[in-house]
């Protein structure tokens, strides 16, 4: 473990808070995967090193008996409805995008069977007392910025409706809102939000998605290092002239 840079460290203290795994397992799985946390837990699971932390998949199955709706063999929005019922939180808690996410769902309140017992399996949780106890964990994986990244790139995918290739402009709007709330605040958030709706209101592509999120992640505050001749698509160029003319700062001709 002295041997690993700090990033390495922080890897092998999730992987270790979500599948109870040893320093040795944490560090074999991690190298097998090369060194990604999700790729690191599937295999994990895959070689059954959990020992005896044995998933009882009967119980997962029977968890997914419960909320599948009755006419199809899926989980689909009433379902997802009372298991956060049950679980105490909202359906608009962010916490419900993260277990989405280790479930891989293709879409936004729907689980397959598939989806539902290797995501309850990724996340060593095969009762709902385990998936309720596990949820503080799952929140604070977002202020890891490698799994922030994950799971902001797969909201976009998970959000957007079946056969469509864009967002649509309020799911969009929604979905930023939930991302960039919070510890994981953007100063810029509701401005954005706000830009879009008077400037561009139609739906969001996946490059501007993506490049909105390097754009958090690059841009100084005050826009000084934005470079308008760079590789920005022109939405952004507007948006910070549009913000720079907000804020009375100087607008480049």
């Amino acid at each position: 473990m002295n041997r690993l840079n700090r990033q390495q460290k922080d890897k092998v203290t999730q992987f270790r808070s979500i599948t109870g795994a040893s320093d040795k397992q944490a560090l074999d799985c991690l190298k097998q995967a090369g060194w990604s946390v999700e790729m690191g837990i599937e295999v994990f699971f895959s070689l059954g090193m959990q020992g005896g932390s044995v998933m009882d998949t009967r119980a997962i199955e029977q968890l997914y008996l419960k909320y599948k709706d009755p006419q199809q063999d899926m989980i689909l929005a009433d379902g997802i409805s009372r298991l956060c019922d049950d679980l105490g939180v909202e359906p608009t808690d962010i916490v419900l995008l993260v277990i989405s996410f280790h479930m891989g769902a293709n879409i936004m309140c729907e689980y397959s069977r598939d989806e539902w017992v290797s995501g309850m399996t990724r996340m060593a949780t095969d009762s709902l007392d385990k998936l309720r106890a596990k949820l503080p964990e799952l929140r604070a994986e977002l202020r890891d910025p490698a799994r922030f990244q994950e799971v902001y790139s797969f909201a976009f995918g998970w959000a957007r409706e079946k056969g469509q290739k864009c967002l649509q402009i309020e799911t969009a709007l929604a979905m930023w809102q939930l991302l960039y709330a919070d510890d994981r605040h953007w100063q810029y958030i509701d401005d954005w939000c706000e830009f879009l709706q008077t400037h561009h209101n139609r739906a969001i592509s996946k490059d501007t998605w993506v490049q909105l999120f390097q754009f958090t992640r690059l841009i100084k505050p005050d826009f000084s290092n934005f470079d308008e001749a760079g590789a920005w698509p022109y939405l952004m160029d507007e948006f910070v002239d549009f913000m720079k003319k907000k804020n009375n700062m100087a607008v480049d001709s």
